[in-house]
């Protein structure tokens, strides 16, 4: 959502595109429609690729979502190769509209570690996309960019209020408890609600458990 709105504040044009790959938080979906309301885009693409068929990750396969707090290493809530994935989708549609910027709110401080959120990872995808592309071949050059990468959850947070928008749109959680409430135990819960705290904002967010 925060990546949405800062790439229209500088101008962008928004092309909104969400993946329903059978995610456990398919509630995130909803969020999806809601933001890309707030945010006026254009065009907004809800894709199936049902990774469910893949398993490996406690999003997407019968294991459970750890709530013991943020650890060490990669945790089994990472999703194999899921922002090569997003992102080449993003690239396809991207060459198909005439696009030649990609906007990621993936972020490589305040994280789960997964290493598909890190700078190195970004930069070599573009210069894939450089060498996919039949546009890149041309001389184009596609940007991917990531305006919340080294930020903190609290810088996260400050920038949604200073953009004017409603946090409460926006969803987080991994393991949604009943009554479209977060868990509030996750690592994405208990990340989110640092954010707020350290930003000195309000969180809205209702939780089933206190972070």
């Amino acid at each position: 959502m925060v990546a949405g709105a800062l790439a229209r504040e500088q101008g962008f044009r928004l092309f909104a595109l969400t993946i329903d790959y059978h995610q456990r938080h398919r509630v995130e979906l909803e969020a999806a429609e809601r933001i890309e309301r707030a945010l006026g885009a254009e065009r907004h693409i809800v894709l199936p690729l049902d990774l469910s068929r893949f398993g490996g990750s406690a999003l997407t396969d019968d294991i459970d979502v750890p709530k013991t707090g943020v650890g060490e290493g990669i945790p089994v809530t990472y999703v194999p190769a899921r922002n090569a994935i997003f992102l080449t989708l993003c690239l396809g549609w991207a060459e198909a509209v005439g696009a030649r910027d990609i906007f990621i709110g993936v972020n490589a401080l305040d994280y789960s570690g997964y290493p598909d959120c890190r700078p190195e990872f970004i930069a070599a995808f573009e210069e894939m996309a450089r060498r996919a592309t039949k546009v890149g071949d041309e001389g184009a050059e596609i940007r991917v960019r990531t305006p919340l990468i080294a930020m903190r959850k609290s810088d996260i947070a400050a920038e949604a209020a200073r953009l004017g928008l409603d946090a409460g749109l926006s969803w987080s959680c991994y393991d949604p408890a009943t009554e479209g409430r977060h868990c509030g135990l996750c690592d994405s819960c208990r990340l989110r609600a640092k954010g707020f705290a350290e930003a000195g904002l309000t969180d809205p967010t209702i939780y089933a458990a206190r972070p």
